[in-house]
Formats: C-alpha cells, structure tokens, sequence
C-alpha cells in the first residue's frame, strides 16, 4: 500500500471466467460483500450499488474498462447519507469522506497453469493521507479473502459481512 493506491494480489483455485462471475454477478457479489452492482458492464455506463437496502447512483459512478475474463474497471463510489445511514456510519464520517476525490478500483484476472487464476485489485487515486485509503486497506484483505473463500469452497468468510462494510 502506498499513499494513494492499495495493490492486493491471490491466487484462486478456480479459472478465471469463475473469478470474472464472481465479480460480476450480483448473487456472487451479495454472498462475500453483502453488495450488488447493477450496470451493463459496458465501458462509460453507470454502476449503482445496492447494499443493505440504500441504492447509491451517480453519473460519475461507471464502469472505465471490462473485458470478460480478464479486467474490470470502476471509479468507486459515491457516498450519500442514505447509503451512511444503511452501513452504520455517521454524518461526520461521511461528510469526511465525501471530501475526499473519486478512486478507482482495477481488476486483472490471469491464467495460472489449468486450475489457477491470480486476480490483482488495484484501488488507486486516493487522497495521500486521506480517511478512505485507510478504510479501504482494512477492507480489501478481507473482502478478497472472502471471495477467494466462496470460490474455493462454496461458503464465504462468516466476517466478511461486517468488514465489507469499512469499504
């Protein structure tokens, strides 16, 4: 992790159109985040999150690059009061973050031999020093940790709910 960008890199042992699903697909997404994206995944279309009932859209909130299999692109999202009340953070918290510039999150899925596929996240564009890159760096560990987990053994992390929500 560096000032203004957190790089996580695991292996899973499942090919990569699984890990793409598992990125993609909001049944996959609900299980180990506890979130959805609704989008076409199409570049320059909206993404809106969906979690614990608030539906946070933005036409700054898009998808930058999607080539199945291999990379997913987003900027991060957009953080509303109906979304800080949904997750259990308060106003002043939100308000801080909120401040803070658009990131970016970027995923590049690789073969490894037959049964592998190393899956790289990269968060970046944060503020140096800011609220959310510190948020962020105790939530990826986990939130990967918890697909890598679904993927390999059909159950998520049992944690993973309430650590997605640092997110």
């Amino acid at each position: 992790m560096s000032d203004s960008a957190i790089t996580y890199t695991l292996y899973i042992q499942a090919d990569p159109a699984r890990v793409w699903q598992a990125l993609t697909e909001p049944a996959f997404t609900r299980r180990y985040w506890g979130l959805s994206f609704e989008t076409d995944w199409a570049v320059g279309s909206p993404m809106d999150w969906v979690e614990r009932g608030a539906r946070t859209s933005d036409p700054e909130q898009v998808v930058l690059g999607c080539v199945p299999d291999r990379l997913l692109s987003y900027t991060w999202h957009t953080f509303t009061p109906q979304w800080a009340a949904s997750v259990g953070i308060g106003e002043e918290l939100r308000a801080e973050l909120a401040k803070e510039r658009r990131t970016k999150v970027t995923y590049e899925i690789e073969p490894v031999g037959d049964t592998l596929a190393r899956l790289t996240i990269l968060h970046e564009d944060f503020e140096p020093g800011g609220t959310l890159i510190g948020m962020c760096g105790r939530a990826w560990p986990m939130l990967a940790s918890s697909l890598k987990t679904l993927l390999e053994t059909g159950a998520p992390l049992p944690e993973a709910e309430q650590e997605a929500g640092e997110a």
